[in-house]
Order: structure tokens, then sequence, then C-alpha cells
């Protein structure tokens, strides 16, 4: 496996120590840890020619690898905010992406995974990216988490030193004087990377390539601090990988991708011996994604594997990240819990990210939040290896292909996947499918057509025979939603929202100050001097 890091030299001496206190009778420790525009062939258990993924393809052997788990949505916000609350982007507001400079966030009203165990008794970090508000009462501190250590939305939103990978690639941050004009309307050479710990901006722009050191230091000081307080832990690991590659050298024998995955599966191993260093059994590790590959970053973008979107490649276009084909929400899960979860187990049960939340708060003895319907439920029984029986229909958002954000337009029943909507996501080679409506809808046997790549006939037996069912079945769920309690997000920006450390400087750099005692004032402007290490 190579010589380990440095940094994770010193990380398992950390880990000796951890075992300080007992974990509380009765209530397991949680740690969901969520990648970023993971492809579902990225994974060496799903995927034979994937080689870079050895601790999780243990973890795999050593737990149960979930083959038929999707995320809620298939891009950032929608997706991370279904996962921690449990509710469709159409249900909470969350239907896409917020921007640098959103006022707004995962609406107040909405009642997360965090705030929940928080009553329960846990206590709770997130650690990463957050992606669902960060100006005011949205920032994590204030979403139920005791403690945060991240950045506020993809690391791509922000200049650094020492840019990451990307296609096209993106200049550093500027040094002195005005940022000048990039040439990829994509990249931000404005506002620098923040990397806040709590309510302060400790570093910005971020160095990218220090990221991974921090956020298991941050996991590790957290998880001693929850055991000296004798209480369960909840952490929430969002890591930056694999979206585009950090500032890594790769070596000569693989590329830059295949270093960052394996970057990211090191990291995920040095999590598996946390959660293991203090008996295991004690905690519940949930891996997964939060939608699939970006493929108009070819070369910097994951694989799908055998989730080729066929159909939608033959008329143009990405069939990944951003779309409801497979490649956009089918991803990689995991689940390790020894003596609970059984190892060496594949299940086939159709579950997604909305369940995270529902099985977390059953298995941690709390309740739901009332007055709202929830899409995910509570899947112990398969996590225990008691069922095989998941979702029977699950319904895909449009996240920003075509159709209108948030909108369902797509779902599956059984081994039947139906298309309304299609189009609108962009590939490598620069192509953008169609916009195209299809009454009645496309649909696919996913038994036979993993690759989506004939629709059945709309003159056969079979089509007619579950076109009625899943005519059924689409009505009622657009019913249930319009009889709920649903909220809408803001969605407004100001320039007052950006996140800045220091408006004296070029792109908001700061210096490091001599004390580490600051916090915002949510009373104040935001673009009010921040201090940082």
């Amino acid at each position: 496996m190579g010589t380990p890091a440095p940094w994770s030299v010193l990380l398992l001496a950390v880990l000796v120590g951890l075992c300080t206190s007992p974990v509380a009778q009765g209530k397991p420790n949680f740690i969901v840890i969520l990648a970023d525009d993971l492809g579902w062939g990225d994974l060496g258990a799903n995927w034979a020619e994937t080689k870079e993924t050895p601790h999780l393809d243990e973890l795999a052997a050593e737990g149960t690898r979930f083959v038929d788990f999707h995320s809620a949505a298939s891009t950032c916000s929608p997706s991370r905010a279904s996962l921690l609350t449990g509710r469709l982007g159409v249900r909470n507001g969350v239907t896409h992406n917020f921007a640098i400079s959103s006022v707004g966030g995962l609406p107040l009203n909405e009642t997360t995974l965090a705030e929940v165990l928080r009553a329960a008794g846990y206590s709770t970090a997130a650690i990463g990216k957050w992606h669902l508000g960060h100006h005011g009462h949205h920032h994590p501190i204030f979403r139920g988490f005791d403690y945060y250590f991240g950045i506020p939305y993809s690391h791509d939103m922000g200049c650094t030193d020492t840019p990451g990978y990307n296609v096209p690639p993106c200049p550093p941050c500027p040094q002195h004087g005005a940022a000048t004009s990039p040439t990829n309307k994509d990249c931000y050479t404005d506002v620098a990377l923040p990397l806040f710990e709590n309510l302060t901006i400790i570093q910005q722009p971020v160095d990218l390539s220090s990221l991974v050191e921090q956020y298991m230091e941050a996991a590790a000081r957290f998880i001693q601090q929850a055991r000296d307080s004798s209480r369960p832990f909840f952490l929430y690991l969002a890591l930056a990988h694999m979206h585009v590659p950090l500032q890594i050298a790769p070596p000569p024998d693989r590329g830059i991708y295949g270093a960052a995955l394996r970057e990211m599966d090191a990291l995920v191993g040095h999590v598996k011996h946390l959660a293991d260093s203090c008996g295991k059994g004690s905690t519940l590790l949930w891996f997964t994604g939060d939608n699939g590959p970006w493929m108009q970053k070819c070369e910097l973008a994951g694989r799908l594997g055998p989730l080729l979107g066929a159909w939608q490649r033959a008329q143009g276009g990405s069939p990944a990240k951003q779309t409801t084909w497979e490649g956009g929400h089918r991803v990689p899960a995991l689940a390790y819990w020894p003596g609970h979860v059984p190892a060496k187990r594949s299940s086939h049960a159709m579950l997604s990210t909305l369940d995270v939340f529902p099985t977390l708060v059953a298995l941690a003895g709390a309740t739901l939040p009332p007055n709202r319907r929830f899409d995910g439920m509570d899947v112990s029984p398969v996590l225990f290896g008691l069922s095989d029986v998941g979702h029977k229909v699950l319904l895909h958002p449009n996240s920003g292909a075509a159709g209108k954000d948030g909108a369902v337009e797509a779902l599956r029943l059984a081994q039947y996947k139906a298309f309304y909507t299609t189009g609108g996501a962009k590939a490598c080679d620069g192509s953008i499918g169609p916009e195209e409506h299809h009454r009645p809808p496309l649909i696919f046997n996913l038994d036979r057509d993993i690759q989506e790549q004939e629709p059945l006939d709309v003159a056969s037996r079979e089509y007619q025979a579950v076109l009625p069912a899943i005519s059924r079945a689409y009505a009622q769920a657009l019913e249930d939603i319009a009889t709920d309690n649903t909220t809408v997000a803001d969605y407004s920006k100001d320039p007052a929202a950006v996140p800045c450390c220091s408006t004296q400087h070029v792109a908001c750099r700061c210096h490091a100050p001599t004390s580490h005692t600051a916090s915002l004032d949510q009373h104040t402007d935001r673009r009010a001097t921040r201090l940082c290490l």
C-alpha cells in the first residue's frame, strides 16, 4: 500500500490515546463520510478495474456493500440538504446550489439530523464541505453541530495559492493589486477560498495540500473530546475529494485522478482506525457519495462503471452529475459496524441517502420531527442483514440539467426507471444533450439494461403492463408532496455575504494574528475582518 505519509504516522500515535473514556452505554457513535462527485465505478469493490481503493475495499469486505444505493439529488447542495433532513428538495426548499454570495441556505425551519441527535445527548461535528449556507444562522454551528471545521462550499469556489487541478485550469490567487479576469468564467480570482473553525476564518486562502491532514486532526480532536465527556458522538465528514483533484503530486505510475482517489481512500482508512480504536462495535461508519462524477471535467472526472447512460450519450451530453441517469445518482455505499452489520455482504435493496436521517434517529432512540413527511425510511433491518427490501419507489429530482430545478421528472419503480425529461448536462466533448420531454415517459428495465441504452418499446406488452403502475406511483408522489409542509429556500445574493477574512487585502487574503479567539457577530457586516491563524 506504499509508504505512509508523515502526518498519518503522527495520527496513528494520537489514536492510541483515544480510548480514555467508555462509550456512553446504549447509544452507538455515528460517522457519516460523504465523498464529492464520486463515481460508482471509483470503488474497487464495485468495479474490478479500479485499483486505488484498498482501504474502501477492506471496509466493504468487513461490512456491507450496497449496490443499488442513490443520492437524493445529482448535485451538491440539494443532495446534502436531503441527507441531513431526510426530505427531497421539493420539500426542504433546497433545489440547486448555493453561491459564495448567497444570503440564505437550508431553511431554518427544517430540522437537521445533527439537531435531533444533539437533543438526544450526542456530541456533534461537521468537518469538511458544507454548501448549505454560511451567512448568519445558516452556518453549521447554528444547525445542530457543536463543532465545525471546513470550507463553506466546493474547494474550486475560491482561489488558492496552489490551485488544484481543473479543466480548464484556474490561476492562483493574486498576490498584489487587483485580480485579473480569468480566461475560464468558472474560475474565482477576486475572493480566496476560506477555511473555518467554528465561526472563525482561520485561513484564507486555504492550503489545499494540507487539507486532508487538517481534517484528520480535527476529527481526532473531536472524537477525543466527545469521549472525554462520555457522550456518544455524530461526526459528519464531508470530503473535498473527489470533485476536481486537490493540489497533489501524482506519482509516475498513475494519473492525477487515480492519485487523488488513493489519497481519499487513505483518509477513509484512517477514519476507520478512529472508529476501531476504542473497541470495535461501538461506531457505525456509513460511507457514500453526494452524486455521480462531473463528466465535463474529462480525465479529472470519476468512473461510471457500467452506468453509461447510453441512450443520453447517443443524443449528446453527459449522463452523470446533474442528471437523473443512473450515473448521476447511483453512488458507492458501504456500512461498517462490527457485530451489527454483517461482513462480506452485498445488498441489492434500493436505498438512498434520504434513509440516513431516519435510520440514525431510530438507532439513537430518538424520534423524527413532527408535522412533516419524510422521503427516507429506517433501513436498519437492511443494515443488520435481516431484510434486503428497500424502497419500492424512489424519486429522482432535476438537479441542474434539463427541467425545473428540484422538480421530480424521473422515478424508479422496482426494476423500472421512467424519465419524463432528459438532456441538459455538458459532456467532456462540450456537447449538451437537447432538453426533451417525454409523454408518455421513456421506461428502462434496469435488470436487463443497467446501461440505460434501449427504452422499452411503447407498443410492447411489458411497457403497457408497467405504465399504469408507474403513472399511479408518480401521481401519488406528487400529491404527497403537494399536501406536505414544504419550504422555499432563500437564494438571494449579496456581496456582503461572501466570507472575507480581510477586506484590506486582495482576494480577502489575511495575515496570521496573535490570538485565536475571534468569532462572528451575526449582527455585524459579514465583510468585517475575521481573525485568521
